[in-house]
């Protein structure tokens, strides 16, 4: 039976045998896409190379790539959802297509050899079957019944399964989905109907993509075909290991199962009041979360109440939840976090260089967050005091307490029980959606700004984040270091390691400078060069494992006016500041200990 790390490796040496080269995988938290909280796919990091731009290593690429997604975060438990996940990837960048790519697949699924020796028999396949977007995808059919795979085992789908896009704006395609049957015995499916049932028990579970990138859509419409057509695959490890190994669920897999007898060893399994559903799911919801924070703050995000930030607190805290039910040793979730450490030592280094701040920041946010349950204790207790609960509580004071003091709802019910208590759920439900659909407003905007949003005001606010971070430098210091970015249409948002409130002065100083870069109409200039030369340069960037041995180095400036700007970064930009209007910055405050942050906008005549 293969072991996680050997399916990890076999999958590389397969395509790297057919011409890819293998690239790094990329931060969790991307440097140089300023829209994306995290990286959720493989392809994110490949954005401007899907739209056209040159790759300096070539068109094939493969790699592993750490992925984190929190949209399906009360999925959790069950027995295929994961926040933080390992993308098996490979790319085709204008070069190969459709055929070569389910052949591929289908090649390294089921063979003995170079695969993973699959059971042709219990393999299921999706096509789309076209809208107005796009025609019904014929060719993947024929391709798929040229590789011996019987009719009845091809089903094709709508967009809503069969269609894939970075989001509203950006690279999309068609694809076709391969499932396993992971039952005992076999499943005996006859038709769609029977494999959709199948699908929503979890009898069969996707374990490959295939894309088919040839679409650019703007605000959810295709609005034309890319400069070239290209292929980007995922895998999720994960899913793949728990099919390879014969098991129901992720969490009975060597990825997860070092951790459930650790936290079974740490919790002595006495719950009189759980039943062994819950148990499972608290279980697996505490190692889940906490291999997911792991990775996250290995990345250099730490815990805070915004942004990527604000995201690694919710699952460190619902970890204590989950972990405070299981009754678990103190200093549980520590020990839990150090073996996570030494699972991926040796395949993502930067996880063991960090160990010491890993430890660290976990201990500091178990303690913070006892101190709000206790808090929340007290603020609960107010509100009994000094309301009249014939009628319960409301759902506006629960959501409160769980939006505004990070009061676990869980604890709520229980506090509630245990007081005779009714709580206004549906009105909590109410508030609750009103909450997410602004907060979904916010991460849309998020999501298709910077590298996959490729419209002309996005790019000149790329442009000026490099500005920025020149003309910080030459007033503050050289200290001062990128910690993140965002960008929307309508302004430029840019995090930076500084210790200190900026005067008024200093902020007029850097304002100064940035406009008088814009005035002197310097060249944005685009080199590609070895990751060492890049070093040589002098250009700002985190070296390491988030690039391959080829980068992007923007320059802007010349000889003739010097260097004023030179960073690492995928693009795109503007290719001259003339183009950036008149830079004005709006606010400057803290974020964190150490860091810094400010929005600015560009202000263009009429």
């Amino acid at each position: 039976m293969l072991s996680s790390e050997q399916i990890r490796t076999r999958f590389l040496k397969f395509f790297e045998k057919r011409g890819h080269k293998i690239i790094p995988s990329a931060s969790l938290a991307p440097e140089n896409d300023p829209s994306v909280l995290f990286t959720t796919a493989g392809m994110h990091p490949l954005v401007p190379y899907l739209l056209g731009q040159t790759h300096p290593i070539g068109k094939r690429l493969a790699n592993s790539q750490k992925c984190l997604r929190t949209v399906d975060i009360d999925e959790v438990g069950d027995n295929t959802h994961a926040t933080f996940f390992e993308m098996l990837g490979n790319w085709s960048l204008g070069d190969y297509f459709k055929e070569d790519a389910i052949k591929w697949s289908y090649e390294f699924l089921t063979s003995k050899e170079e695969g993973l020796g699959l059971d042709r028999s219990r393999l299921y396949v999706t096509v789309f079957e076209g809208d107005e977007k796009a025609s019904r995808d014929d060719e993947s059919f024929k391709t798929w019944k040229s590789l011996g795979m019987s009719e009845d085992k091809i089903y094709f789908m709508s967009a809503k399964s069969n269609w894939w896009s970075a989001g509203n704006s950006g690279p999309s395609g068609p694809d076709t989905e391969m499932f396993y049957d992971v039952t005992e015995k076999g499943l005996d499916i006859k038709n769609k109907e029977d494999f959709k049932k199948a699908d929503e028990k979890q009898q069969v579970v996707e374990i490959w993509n295939d894309v088919f990138m040839e679409y650019e859509m703007k605000d959810g419409k295709v609005i034309g075909k890319l400069k070239n057509k290209n292929v980007d695959t995922g895998s999720g490890l994960e899913r793949v290991t728990m099919v390879v190994q014969k098991k129901n669920n992720i969490f009975e897999t060597d990825l997860f199962g070092y951790l459930m007898e650790k936290i079974d060893e740490l919790s002595g399994i006495h719950f009189a009041k759980l039943s062994d559903k819950e148990i499972l799911r608290a279980k697996r919801i505490v190692a889940d979360h906490m291999r997911a924070s792991v990775f996250i703050i290995g990345d250099g995000v730490l815990p805070s109440n915004t942004d990527r930030g604000y995201v690694l607190r919710r699952l460190l805290r619902r970890a204590i939840r989950y972990f405070d039910l299981l009754k678990m040793k103190e200093e549980g979730l520590v020990e839990i976090a150090k073996e996570v450490v030494k699972k991926y030592q040796t395949v993502y280094k930067n996880v063991s260089d960090s160990s010491d701040l890993i430890v660290g920041e976990i201990k500091k946010e178990e303690s913070k967050f006892r101190e709000t349950l206790a808090r929340g204790l007290k603020i609960f207790e107010n509100h009994i005091k000094s309301g009249d609960f014939s009628a319960g509580l409301s759902g506006v004071s629960a959501f409160e307490m769980v939006t505004t003091y990070g009061f676990p709802r869980e604890l709520i019910e229980d506090l509630a029980k245990e007081r005779n208590i009714e709580v206004d759920w549906v009105e909590f439900e109410e508030e609750m959606k009103k909450h997410q659909e602004l907060s979904r407003a916010g991460s849309e905007q998020k999501f298709k700004g910077g590298l996959a949003d490729t419209s002309e005001i996005s790019i000149k606010y790329h442009t000026a984040t490099h500005l920025l971070h020149a003309a910080l430098r030459e007033v503050l210091g050289d200290d001062v270091l990128q910690k993140g970015s965002n960008i929307t249409p309508e302004r430029l948002r840019f995090d930076f390691s500084h210790d200190a409130k900026m005067t008024d002065e200093e902020k007029k100083e850097v304002e100064s400078i940035v406009n008088q870069k814009i005035k002197e109409s310097l060249p944005v200039i685009c080199e590609e060069m070895k990751i060492g030369e890049a070093k040589e340069t002098g250009a700002l960037g985190v070296f390491g494992e988030k690039y391959g041995e080829a980068v992007k180095v923007y320059k802007i400036g010349n000889e003739k006016k010097g260097i004023f700007s030179m960073e690492l970064c995928g693009g795109p930009h503007i290719d001259n500041t003339d183009k950036l209007g008149h830079f004005k910055i709006t606010k400057e405050e803290a974020v964190s200990a150490g860091v810094r942050r400010i929005k600015a906008v560009l202000e263009f005549s009429a």
